[in-house]
């Protein structure tokens, strides 16, 4: 059997990551934009049905990704997919030839995530003091980010029904709907039982939301919202480093990693798929560890 179209072809494909895989609607999107990407660039040099895709068209296509401006991590990411649709296509006879089996991976620049020291990270929280509604929310949200190493979609998406005090965690849905249960420490859950007690009812005036973290509007906040606040609050502690969302799980991950944490522990903790992910915060460590030893050996 085979598909005369790459219109037919995706479709299947979808369908599998989709019922049999079991990815999120949002990861099944992101690779269909890079397949339709693909794809037109295909249909566009002239090869009309999948079978006729060689590993020049491919080379070709990559080439192409890299004169549009794409960065390594970007083409690895398109080269992903495209191995994911002819491993399928393959596996299900729908096409006789791989024409990335021999594509090799862009080398990726390992580049470290920038990553806040423990001083940092307390003046960063310390902005964040005043006791009126906005500063409690303010506080307890980065509390919460840095103690539990959430990534911000995580973190405004939290309900109320996420938070649970008698047993110190907090219950979070990961990329690919993945549900976890993370430890909240006191300092953190103190700050956040502060702000649930006497921020967020100030911010409610009389409405409801499930929401845990709210705008003025008594809404959830999005993504861009809280960007624009760590940045604010970034800017008052004097930070001069590029702080992101994202700043303060590198931090979490890193600090962890440097006190002893075991390695798979921290997995876990972050909800990486793939250990090979959490490994790049060795990186960080062993930069610190060479800091350290460049500073206190005798010998250096």
């Amino acid at each position: 059997m085979g598909f005369n179209t790459f219109d037919a072809l995706l479709d299947a494909f979808t369908d599998y990551l989709s019922i049999e895989r079991g990815l999120a609607y949002n990861s099944i999107v992101a690779y269909s934009a890079d397949l339709l990407r693909y794809i037109e660039f295909c249909t566009e040099s002239g090869v009309k049905h999948p079978a006729e895709v060689n590993s020049e068209h491919v080379r070709s296509f990559f080439s192409h990704l890299k004169n549009a401006g794409l960065g390594v991590r970007s083409r690895a990411r398109y080269l992903a997919a495209l191995r994911g649709l002819y491993t399928f296509a393959l596996d299900e006879g729908l096409l006789g030839q791989n024409p990335v089996g021999d594509i090799e991976t862009p080398k990726l620049l390992h580049t470290l995530p920038h990553v806040l020291s423990i001083a940092e990270v307390e003046a960063l929280l310390e902005t964040c003091s005043s006791e009126e509604s906005l500063g409690m929310r303010d506080r307890a949200m980065l509390e919460v980010l840095y103690a539990c190493g959430l990534r911000v979609s995580e973190l405004v998406s939290l309900q109320l029904n996420d938070y649970h005090p008698a047993s110190a965690y907090i219950k979070t849905m990961g990329k690919g709907d993945k549900e976890r249960i993370v430890p909240i420490g006191e300092e953190a859950m103190e700050v956040l039982q502060h702000y649930l007690e006497y921020g967020r009812p100030a911010l409610l005036r009389g409405r409801r939301s499930n929401y845990v973290f709210l705008n003025r509007s008594a809404g959830g906040l999005t993504r861009q919202g809280f960007w624009k606040i760590i940045k604010r609050r970034a800017l008052e502690a004097g930070i001069g480093k590029n702080v992101t969302p994202h700043t303060l799980r590198h931090s979490f991950a890193t600090h962890l990693l440097e006190n002893g944490a075991d390695l798979r522990v921290v997995q876990v903790l972050l909800g990486h798929a793939d250990i090979s992910t959490t490994q790049i915060y060795t990186h960080v460590t062993r930069e610190h560890l060479q800091r350290v030893h460049d500073r206190y050996h005798p010998r250096n």
